[in-house]
């Protein structure tokens, strides 16, 4: 069995005083390490590893004036919204009394829209849908950039009397959604289209509109044809 060695008596402090100081010359120099190590992270941060959360930063548009964005929540919320399973929509006296605005002022509203909507035209005493229609109305569903609101409004023409044209135009704004339904497979689409059948009582299309983007862009245009039609455009304006 092995034996400590025997120090001599006056080499006992001698050893105690060394190694404490051993002991204190360790510490100071790890605390000096880590306050190096400290400021060096303070003066060089290091990237984070962790993914930012994406805001979103969308400036809104031009037209989404205090007047558009008012006639533009009381006719989603009056006449365009479902609630429950029931979808909902707006005939001509309904605008009328919900927007609260005169057929000159409504069509305006929309003027900024040119570039954003569609015309969709039908043929005459007609609500079917013809490819090309189908195709512009696709173009613009599809085009959403992150609009939450999607207007159809559809008319019909001077000919005929007035009763038969608002239910006209109400088979022509029906004929849109359902083709909607079909294409865009989204459980919540009532809850985003603002549905409008004007008929030919509010809001008549002037010759002008046919220069917009129709589905018909070089068949012979006028007051008639254009109003034969469906508008369709996204509204990128928060409520």
């Amino acid at each position: 069995m092995d034996e400590e060695p025997n120090l001599p008596a006056w080499l006992a402090p001698v050893a105690a005083t060394g190694f404490a100081v051993a002991i204190l010359a360790i510490v100071t120099f790890s605390v000096l390490a880590k306050v190096s190590a400290a400021e060096e992270r303070l003066l060089k941060p290091e990237p984070e590893n962790k993914p930012k959360v994406a805001v979103a930063a969308q400036a809104e548009v031009a037209y989404c004036t205090p007047q558009f964005k008012e006639v533009l929540e009381r006719v989603l919320h009056s006449c365009g919204l479902a609630e429950g399973n029931q979808r909902r929509g707006c005939k001509p006296a309904d605008v009328k009394t919900f927007a609260s605005i005169s057929d000159e002022d409504f069509n305006a509203l929309f003027t900024p829209l040119k570039e954003r909507g569609g015309v969709l035209r039908f043929d005459v005493g007609s609500h079917e849908l013809d490819a090309a229609a189908k195709q512009l109305l696709e173009q613009r569903w599809f085009d959403r950039k992150g609009a939450r609101y999607f207007f159809v409004v559809a008319r019909a023409s001077k000919t005929g009397t007035p009763l038969k044209n608002r239910q006209l135009s109400h088979r022509r704004a029906n004929s849109v959604m359902f083709h909607l339904n079909e294409v865009a497979k989204d459980p919540e689409l009532e809850k985003k289209v603002g549905l409008l059948w004007l008929g030919n009582e509010f809001a008549q299309l002037s010759e002008d509109y046919c220069q917009w983007p129709n589905s018909r862009p070089g068949e012979k245009c006028g007051e008639e044809p254009i109003n034969r039609s469906a508008f369709v455009s996204w509204v990128d304006c928060r409520l």
